[in-house]
């Protein structure tokens, strides 16, 4: 009886460890399932219990230099966001030919929250980076130049500063904004569009919407939509783009324009317009919404705001789309010329000329080849990519 009792225990036992086992590969298998000839170098989960800190920071891949990429601030953000963020700055930064490769942070909190709460933790964030030099933090969603002040106060790097300290406030001068202008321009020669009259709806009036309309208004084109976390604004006669970006300043919805439509958040999408800029949240664009679109062509403000499938509905519909990395790259070249210490006016000519190009080398060839311009924008700046670990690769055996 005492025998049988403790083989039933041994295999009781067993299937435990055997069930222990299995749940380790798994969370192994899961732990390594962004890997690729790229990257991740490295995916951190930090805790730290006194400030209630939850972050989450990816290094995708170093080649072509010490990775550069925001720190976003938000309670839902997932590791899968982060790291298709941080792949997105490693192709950004590829693509625009800057000398950094790729990362991304999050920070799993409320961006509203008072000033002095928001102050502790990203500095406990920073402490926290102090000896993962390969990443240089930035301003993104739900953070600011003045969170970058207190990154660099803490650890001695970060870029988009205040210019109080050195830096060039890529959000306040709107250097992605500005970027997307240059990319629409580019982009409205291979659509049939012209800028003058154009109708332009913007999904995230936020620090990149508002500037794309400002600077894209300077050639004529005309905002009907605007949306934002409260709602959707929509007047086919035009708004007036400085009184909602005062509106907006003021910490005021796009709603508290006095005309127009007053829809719900969702309603930009189905919008009637020539040219669609989403800047706002990852996946905005699904296959089960994309087919509410009407516009020709889209340039895409966000990170990776459309799905893979969504892209090539439009595709197959000839709407044109600007991928996210080479349409919104305006604000880490901004970056990287402040952080070899150039000023505004070089700035807003790098972020023109690297622009231009790629937008123009990615439309050529996608119209000669019939791919997707994302297809080819992605084998571009691999190509870079991987030509630079080469260098690393044959640097690392002669030492």
């Amino acid at each position: 009886m005492t025998h049988a009792i403790s083989v039933e225990r041994k295999v009781e036992i067993d299937a435990t460890q055997f069930s222990r086992n299995e749940q380790k590969s798994r969370a192994t298998e899961k732990a390594f399932q962004f890997s690729d000839e790229l990257g991740p170098a490295k995916v951190i989960h930090i805790y730290e219990p006194m400030t209630g800190l939850k972050a989450i920071l990816v290094v995708d891949n170093v080649a072509c230099g010490p990775a550069v990429g925001g720190v976003r601030m938000a309670p839902d953000v997932t590791t899968e966001e982060v790291f298709r963020l941080a792949r997105a700055m490693t192709l950004k930064n590829a693509a625009a030919g800057l000398p950094h490769g790729g990362g991304k942070a999050a920070i799993l909190a409320d961006p509203k929250m008072p000033l002095s709460d928001k102050e502790r933790l990203v500095r406990t964030f920073a402490r926290t980076i102090k000896h993962i030099t390969e990443y240089i933090p930035g301003p993104n969603m739900g953070t600011d130049e003045r969170c970058m002040a207190w990154v660099q106060d803490e650890i001695g790097r970060a870029v988009g500063l205040p210019p109080e300290i050195g830096g060039i406030p890529l959000d306040e001068i709107g250097a992605t904004g500005f970027g997307l202008s240059i990319a629409t321009e580019v982009a409205s020669r291979y659509c049939d569009l012209e800028l003058k009259g154009a109708r332009l709806v913007v999904q995230g009036f936020g620090s990149v919407g508002k500037h794309a309309a400002r600077f894209l208004g300077m050639k004529g084109v005309v905002l009907v939509g605007a949306a934002d976390s409260k709602g959707t604004l929509y007047n086919p006669k035009g708004i007036n783009v400085e009184q909602l970006i005062g509106l907006k300043q003021t910490g005021q919805s796009v709603l508290d324009y006095p005309e127009g439509e007053k829809l719900h958040r969702d309603a930009a999408i189905s919008l009637d317009c020539d040219i669609w800029i989403p800047a706002a949240r990852p996946d905005v664009v699904r296959a089960d919404n994309v087919g509410q679109l009407k516009t020709k062509l889209v340039v895409q403000g966000a990170n990776i705001p459309f799905t893979k499938k969504a892209e090539h509905i439009c595709h197959d519909r000839n709407i044109l789309i600007v991928p996210d990395f080479i349409a919104n790259a305006g604000g880490v070249i901004c970056a990287a010329v402040e952080y070899r210490g150039g000023t505004q006016v070089t700035a807003f000519h790098t972020i023109e000329e690297k622009i231009r190009k790629n937008t123009q080398l990615v439309l050529a060839q996608a119209a000669k080849t019939g791919l997707l311009p994302r297809q080819v924008a992605v084998r571009l700046a691999k190509q870079r990519v991987q030509k630079a670990m080469e260098y690393r690769h044959l640097v690392s055996c002669v030492i």
